[in-house]
This record gives structure tokens, C-alpha cells and sequence, in this order.
């Protein structure tokens, strides 16, 4: 018999839903980077999409990633446009974008075997804690607008999840976004005058980058902090999936995908590329893997960056529903993290390293709740700093490499074959 992924994804009105769902789940991050930096979101979903098919390509069709705009660019995205404009931030994109390709020829170099030795269960698991973590205060931020629509949202995803059959049970954020949009148009919350203001069609207005090396030197050094991020969300997907995608199809091509996919976005005026943590929550909710999935949700964004009435329509979400449905999402990245570090070796090794990483990497986060600076960051040159989930990977992996027995292999699952029919 068929696995249920493979029947789901053969039928087209299931393919075409849960594909929507994995669209419906990166589309608010993804738009929400190039509001805060200045950017086009049209733009934005145009080079997600072409990046997500890019990657694809690259590894095989074999890993069920969706690429979408990356928060940790921000701060140096707009440094960069006050000081010097826009074109050249996304000059930098470029650049960073061939770091990921420095980087994926070291990773082909040394084997993904190597590099797994730097980021085991122990610090890898809490590396996973921490983004699923740190970006729960903006889904709280979204829902505490109006926590009577953000609980119906998340009250519709969790019955779905308990009473839901066939392909309804599979489709849980397109169900909570659904009954949260309804929920927000009877609390009178829904403003669908941006919907009924919008052109049927429009073409993205794409920008040209423009390079000077003060701008390249804030904006590509992130891609490195970004590298280390790459693992944790490639492990964790791989932990949803039951698959290693570190060794296969293999570090060096998801990493060469992202870096591709990452300098296209620049060239075409968009913010950087990354994994999303969004869709991986949507694989662990629905347990249906297939690939081709994600490739049906970045065909969706490429059309909605054409289709300026549809992309008013998702627009027209209202926050506390975006909210609630990010707060099961980021919850369940949190929680396969947890799973990760438990399934690890478990030592006082393990949980001094465990420790420590979840402590620098939520360090942001506890002060931004205390209304204090931040006490623990290291300032390497000009505006680039390493604080939170940066800093906290860092950590983590010197303390595996210095620690007595540290870079030894640990136990890995058995590596198989995503399903790609």
C-alpha cells in the first residue's frame, strides 16, 4: 500500500489544499520582513517561491523545505538603507548568498559526517528550542490583539487535529485560518477595503542591487551566523521527516541551495532566503512529507506576487489570527527540539552544553520581557554582533569541541529516501 503522503498528493484537490495550507503558513513572515526593511512584498513572494523551486532543484526534490524571508538580515537591511539606500542592502544579499556556497564547499570537503560531529542532539535539540522559542513573541505579539479570535483559531486547529478524519485532518491550518478569519469578520475585525482597492493583476516591481564593499561587509557576515541556523532548521525537518538530510541528499546541497536561492532574491530586489520554521511546523502537525507539496506552495507565491487581488485576500488576514496559528506552530518547533536534545546522549556533558545554549539563546528574549538591554553579546566589529540564537549556536558548538569526547559520532537514524511520487 501506498503511504498516505504519496495517495494525498496524487489526488488534486488534496494537493492543491495542502499546498495552500504551506503557503497560507510562510505567507505573514514572509510579507512581514520587507514591510519592516522597506522592501517590496511582492517581491518578496516572487523570489520565496523561484528560491524554493531553486532549492529543490539542487537537492533532488528529496527535502520538503519552503524558503521564505529571513528575520535575522533585518537590523543590517535597514542599517544599510539609511547609510547608503536600499539597492545596496540587496547587493549584499548577493554576496551573502555566495558565503552559503564558501560554506557548502567547505561542508562537501569535510564530509557531512564532520559536520554533524559539530552539532549533535545535545546542541543541535536546544539550538531548535530556541528559534521554535524566540519567535513565539511575535506570534503573542499578533494574537494579543485580540485573544478571543486568537484562541478560536487555535480552539479550530486543535479540534482538527483530535476529531478530524481523511483529508480534513491533514489540513488543520487552513481549517484554523479559515474559522479565525470568520471568527475576526463576526468580532468585526475583518477589513477587506485593500481587497476591493486592488488590481486583478499587476507585475512585481523588481529592483536592481547596487554594490559597495561598506555595505557587502554589514549585510553578508550574517550569512555565517545564518549557516548555523541552516543546520538546526535542516535537523529539525529532518527529525519531522524521519530522515538525515545532512548526509543525503547531503549538507553541501542544501546549503549550496539556500546561498543560490538567497543571491537570486537579491538580484531581483528581495530580502534573504531561509528555511522557515513555519512549514516544518505544518509537517509535524499534518505528518504528510511529500516534497512536492512545498513545490505546489512556491508555484502559489509566484502566482500571488501577479495576482494583487489574492494577495489582498491573504493580506486581509487579520493579526490575532496569523497570531494564534503561529503559536501552535512555533510550539511544535519548540517541542520537536526538545524531542531532539532527549533522544541525544544524555550526560552531565550533554546537559551542561544543553544548558548553556538555551541560556544565551534566550537571553534577547527574557531582557526584552524585563525591559532591560541585553547583558550578554559580543560585539565582533562596526554594527555586526552576535546575541541570541547566534551566539548561542556558537557557544554550544565550542563547547562540544572542547569537551572530552566531544566530536565524536553519536547515533544517527537509519537514512532513507523522502518520498518524491
Amino acid at each position: 500500500m501506498e503511504p498516505r503522503e504519496v495517495q494525498l498528493a496524487r489526488q488534486p484537490g488534496a494537493f492543491l489544499l495542502l499546498s495552500a495550507q504551506h503557503l497560507l503558513a510562510m505567507f505573514g513572515a514572509t510579507i512581514l520582513v520587507p514591510v519592516l526593511t522597506g522592501l517590496n512584498p511582492a517581491v518578496a513572494l516572487l523570489t520565496a517561491g523561484l528560491g524554493t523551486l531553486l532549492f529543490h532543484a539542487l537537492t533532488g526534490g528529496r527535502v520538503p523545505v519552503f524558503l521564505g524571508s529571513s528575520f535575522a538580515f533585518i537590523p543590517a537591511i535597514i542599517a544599510v538603507r539609511e547609510r547608503f539606500g536600499l539597492p545596496y542592502a540587496t547587493g549584499g544579499i548577493v554576496v551573502a548568498g555566495f558565503v552559503y556556497v564558501l560554506v557548502a564547499g567547505l561542508a562537501a570537503y569535510f564530509g557531512p559526517d564532520r559536520i554533524r560531529r559539530l552539532v549533535p542532539g545535545e546542541v543541535a535539540g536546544p539550538i531548535i528550542v530556541v528559534i521554535g522559542l524566540t519567535l513565539t513573541p511575535v506570534a503573542w505579539e499578533m494574537a494579543r490583539g485580540h485573544w478571543a479570535i486568537a484562541g478560536i483559531t487555535i480552539a479550530a486547529i486543535a479540534a482538527v487535529l483530535a476529531w478530524g478524519r481523511g483529508i480534513l485532518r491533514a489540513l488543520p491550518v487552513m481549517v484554523g485560518l479559515g474559522v479565525g478569519y470568520l471568527a475576526a469578520w463576526g468580532f468585526g475585525r475583518l477589513d477587506t477595503t485593500p481587497v476591493a482597492a486592488a488590481p486583478w493583476l499587476h507585475f512585481p516591481d523588481l529592483m536592481a542591487p547596487a554594490f559597495r564593499w561598506e555595505a557587502i561587509l554589514m549585510v553578508a557576515p550574517m550569512a555565517f551566523i545564518t549557516c548555523i541556523e541552516h543546520i538546526g532548521d535542516i535537523t529539525a525537518n529532518g527529525a519531522v521527516v524521519g530522515q538525515n538530510f545532512l548526509r543525503f541528499p547531503g549538507l553541501h546541497r542544501t546549503l549550496l541551495g539556500d546561498g543560490l536561492a538567497t543571491s537570486l532574491a537579491g538580484l531581483l530586489g528581495g530580502p534573504a532566503n531561509t528555511t522557515y520554521a513555519e512549514n516544518t511546523g505544518v509537517l509535524a502537525l499534518t505528518r504528510v512529507y511529500n516534497p512536492k507539496i512545498l513545490r505546489g506552495a512556491a508555484v502559489g507565491a509566484i502566482a500571488l506576487s501577479f495576482l494583487g487581488k489574492l494577495a489582498a485576500v491573504l493580506q486581509s488576514i487579520p493579526e490575532p489570527v496569523l497570531g494564534g496559528t503561529s503559536l501552535v506552530l512555533f510550539g511544535m518547533i519548540a517541542g520537536i527540539g526538545a524531542r531532539t536534545f532527549g533522544q541525544a546522549r544524555r550526560s552531565l556533558r550533554s546537559f551542561v552544553i544543553g544548558g548553556t545554549v538555551l541560556a544565551l539563546g534566550l537571553a534577547p528574549a527574557v531582557s526584552d520581557a524585563l525591559g532591560t538591554a541585553n547583558p550578554i553579546a559580543l560585539r565582533l566589529w562596526g554594527e555586526f554582533t552576535l546575541e541570541g540564537l547566534s551566539l548561542a549556536a556558537l557557544a554550544g558548538i565550542l563547547l562540544n569541541l572542547c569537551w572530552p569526547g566531544g566530536g565524536e559520532p553519536e547515533p544517527s537514524p537509519a537514512v532513507g529516501e523522502a518520498s518524491t511520487a
